[in-house]
């Protein structure tokens, strides 16, 4: 070699070692990662909170429909200029469900919201919302009277009670599917005007609770309930400073009992339902009334309450692997305190729902309601009549 060409080669080698070197050359320490982890503890769509022992599913649905509004006969939305004649209705849900294990059994906090858009009116609403603890649970959920609450949509009215309403509850459960349940739940998710000498009045303000009992069986046959409530008529001011002589304040009650029962061989299953419910100065636990009806009628010497006897049910049944029908309706007799405010109502809804693909449901529904005033309330007899199309995901 010659000299030059050693001179060279020390001379890069120089070069080299006076470079510095990049970061992507030197070796890097991997980072600690938390892996999410599923949880099949409390079934699909659970997954850990990293760093934690708690299980979180977070879900959601969106729900589209095109609903036409009353378009029977007598006062119905059609006929009267100023009532909308369609809503188009939108709404987003988020449920959150977090479980942990604890030794007195699980411990579980649930939310459940949305939002609704009717006609461009942004509403929001928290749907349910409590803590469970084992058999204890506190905060807004399903009240415990209602058992059966439909198959079809219900999007517009319905024959059933179906209230979300904050608690106090414990389960105690058997074994076998039998259990037992206690609660005191808010009385205002409850209460229908209560009548004074023809004028509909308020409740007064809250002092007692709802108390409800309820005893249940869930099996793979289907299910079954038998429950009672006792409510407070609690009138406001206005008809307790008019009151010339006794009490004015009183306790309703209602008792109830429902059954479902699963079947297969027809068509591709489903389920039928029936459900009976009485009441005495507790409407709202009977049917959705919409205001139609009061808890009591006071004079200036004296008050009747309501009485209301309620049946209804329904069938659920696959016509296909992706098409149901569901086909529900309901009877009620109210007897109003005194007979301007007696009436008989009887509803039906229906609807095919087709699910092409899981978690996506659409299909059309069709409502009707007919109302047979007394001769005395100086009402016409009447029906309405409701349509309602529906696209929603569910995931």
């Amino acid at each position: 070699m010659s000299r030059n060409a050693v001179l060279g080669a020390l001379a890069g080698l120089a070069g080299l070692a006076a470079t510095p070197a990049f970061s992507a050359d030197l070796p890097v320490a991997p980072e600690s990662v938390d892996y999410v982890r599923i949880c099949d503890a409390y079934g699909a769509q659970f997954y850990y909170i990293p760093g934690t022992e708690t299980c979180l599913r977070v879900g959601g649905r969106l729900r589209t429909e095109f609903r036409v509004t009353n378009f029977g006969e007598a006062e119905n939305n059609w006929g009267n200029r100023d009532s909308d004649g369609y809503q188009w209705r939108s709404r987003g849900y988020l449920y959150l469900d977090a479980r942990t294990a604890t030794e007195f059994g699980t411990l579980r906090a649930y939310a459940e919201m949305y939002q609704t858009v009717t006609n461009n009116e942004l509403s929001p609403t928290l749907e349910k919302a409590y803590v469970q603890w084992g058999g204890l649970l506190a905060g807004k959920a399903q009240s415990n009277f209602d058992f059966w609450t439909g198959y079809a949509f219900g999007a517009q009215t319905a024959t059933y009670s179906d209230v979300k309403t904050n608690q106090l509850a414990y389960t105690l459960a058997f074994g076998n599917g039998l259990s037992a349940t206690i609660a005191a739940e808010d009385r205002s998710s409850r209460e229908e005007p209560l009548a004074l000498n023809g004028v509909n009045q308020s409740y007064g303000g809250t002092r007692v609770p709802d108390f409800v009992a309820a005893l249940a069986i869930s099996q793979g046959w289907g299910s079954a309930q038998i429950m009672g409530a006792m409510h407070q008529i609690y009138p406001n001011s206005i008809i307790n400073g008019t009151r010339t002589g006794g009490d004015e304040d009183d306790f309703g009650w209602a008792v109830g009992a429902g059954v479902q029962v699963n079947f297969s061989g027809i068509a591709h299953g489903g389920s039928v339902a029936l459900q009976t419910v009485y009441t005495d100065g507790a409407s709202a636990y009977g049917s959705d009334w919409n205001d139609r009806i009061t808890d009591a009628v006071y004079t200036d010497t004296g008050f009747d309450t309501t009485r209301t006897f309620n049946i209804y049910g329904g069938v659920n049944l696959g016509l296909t692997n992706t098409l149901a029908a569901n086909v529900e309706g309901g009877y009620h007799r109210v007897e109003g305190g005194t007979s301007a405010y007696d009436f008989t109502q009887w509803d039906a809804t229906a609807n095919v729902v087709w699910t092409p693909v899981s978690g996506l449901e659409i299909g059309p529904e069709i409502q009707y309601r007919d109302i047979d005033y007394s001769n005395s309330s100086g009402l016409s007899d009447t029906y309405e009549l409701y349509g309602t199309f529906r696209m929603q995901r569910t995931f």
